[in-house]
């Protein structure tokens, strides 16, 4: 087929929704502030985020198929907006809570419509080396949020971030209107007969289920950092502007792990080599995180090695999950995304409860582990 969208903006809309997360994380200490609430519920606000963008993702991905990737893109950033103009006027912590599930549910349009137009556009043979350079937009996303997350919650407070992310909406609205071709140009109509028979056939799928929880544990020890580690610095006595400026040392530790795998899947490594290899990174990473927490923030240091793991495997994860599935891409897009994300969201949940950095790394490191031993040999 065809390439008539921008790499760039394609890459753009995928780093959006992590973006989106980041740039929240340095406001919420202000937050709990603002608004008397405890750490639980705020990190609350980040976990049921994820349930919300869980079935934003299979609804858009469902649209893509309905009436077409780029409507489906249009109407999810449309929504998006709509949630980001609701939270700046949040005259509490529940509508805060309700505007911020909008916003999530909107914004999934930017990792399931673009993963799906980038799978109508590339081969099996091409389609893991444009995920790795979409990985190494994944690396610089969180670093740009959270430096820029720090920066206004200092200067303007939390404010600043949600009307930033309102005028972004708008601004993605508008190049994706001008800029984004449609790629799948016979709409079909969507049976949920089908569509739940194709659910019930993915959940029976071990190779499904790998991709899901391998990419729930990764997720999960990358969203505890933006979760708990606010509240760590805070303890320390560390502004929300030195916190923002820890992204760097994770953001080099994505680069390298994006530029890595880059590097060996050009020398035809096997992208499930990468995988295993990222798993048992993060694992023993994690083992060092629970040692040092505690200790000041020098578990930023084993943390490196967690998110380089993360660029490495994610990519990988995501470019083979559908291999089995190309003739019906939207759809069990969606229904891949709906399992991982409400995975991921469940496992917000319970970090949110734990509230223990260390602990968290070393127990969902470990599920990402058994997930290869138990199921990885069979598939």
């Amino acid at each position: 087929m065809k390439k008539t969208n921008p790499i760039w903006l394609l890459t753009t809309l995928v780093m959006l929704p992590q973006f989106v997360e980041t740039i929240y994380s340095p406001a919420l200490p202000l937050i709990q502030k603002q608004f008397g609430v405890k750490e639980e519920s705020v990190t609350l606000t980040i976990s049921l985020y994820f349930i919300a963008f869980a079935l934003g993702v299979a609804f858009w991905g469902v649209q893509c198929d309905r009436i077409g990737r780029k409507k489906s893109l249009e109407y999810g950033l449309i929504t998006y907006g709509l949630g980001t103009l609701a939270v700046v006027f949040a005259p509490n912590f529940m509508f805060l809570l309700s505007a911020r599930i909008i916003s999530a549910f909107g914004i999934s349009v930017g990792s399931i419509v673009t993963q799906t137009i980038l799978r109508d556009t590339y081969d099996q043979n091409n389609i893991s080396k444009v995920f790795s350079w979409i990985g190494i937009g994944l690396s610089i996303s969180p670093v740009i949020g959270m430096i820029t997350g720090s920066a206004l919650t200092s200067s303007i407070g939390h404010q600043g971030v949600f009307i930033t992310l309102c005028l972004l909406a708008g601004l993605f609205y508008i190049l994706s209107r001008k800029k984004i071709s449609e790629t799948q140009h016979s709409v079909k109509e969507i049976n949920m007969g089908i569509l739940t028979g194709l659910l019930k056939r993915m959940l029976r799928d071990q190779a499904i289920i790998k991709c899901c929880l391998l990419i729930m544990s990764f997720n999960v020890l990358l969203f505890s950092y933006y979760s708990l580690a606010p509240f760590i610095f805070k303890e320390y006595h560390y502004s929300s502007y030195i916190f923002g400026y820890s992204s760097v040392i994770l953001a080099g530790g994505t680069f390298a792990g994006a530029k890595l795998n880059r590097f060996l899947l050009l020398r035809n490594i096997q992208p499930k080599y990468l995988v295993e290899a990222g798993t048992f990174t993060a694992f023993t990473a994690s083992i060092f995180v629970w040692i040092l927490t505690g200790k000041g923030i020098y578990f930023l240091i084993p943390y490196f090695f967690i998110v380089m793991a993360f660029s490495t495997a994610i990519p990988n994860i995501l470019s083979t999950a559908l291999i089995n599935y190309k003739n019906e891409t939207g759809s069990a897009g969606a229904l891949l995304g709906l399992i991982y994300y409400i995975l991921i969201g469940l496992g917000l949940i319970s970090i949110g409860f734990i509230q223990n950095l260390g602990i968290s790394c070393v127990l969902f490191s470990g599920i990402g582990v058994c997930t290869l031993l138990l199921i990885g040999r069979k598939t």
